[in-house]
C-alpha cells in the first residue's frame, strides 16, 4: 500500500484528477482519497516512482508518507 499525502488537493475535482492520474497508469489500482485529511491511499503493480510521476503531471505535490 502506498500513501500520500497531497496538501494542493482541495476539492472534489482535484480528488477526481489524482484518481483519474493513477488509474491511466494501472487500470486496476485500488484507490481512496481522504479529501478532508489530503490523503491518497493506492494498492497498485506501478511503481512508487510513476505514481509520484503521474500526479505530478495532473499538477499535484504528493508526498510519501512513510509507515
Amino acid at each position: 500500500m502506498l500513501r500520500y499525502t497531497v496538501e494542493d488537493m482541495t476539492c472534489g475535482h482535484c480528488e477526481q484528477a489524482v484518481t483519474r492520474a493513477i488509474s491511466t497508469l494501472d487500470a486496476r489500482a485500488e484507490i481512496t482519497v481522504d479529501l478532508p485529511a489530503k490523503l491518497v491511499e493506492v494498492k497498485t503493480s506501478a511503481s512508487p516512482g510513476s505514481v509520484v510521476a503521474a500526479m505530478r503531471e495532473a499538477g499535484y505535490t504528493p508526498r510519501e508518507v512513510r509507515p
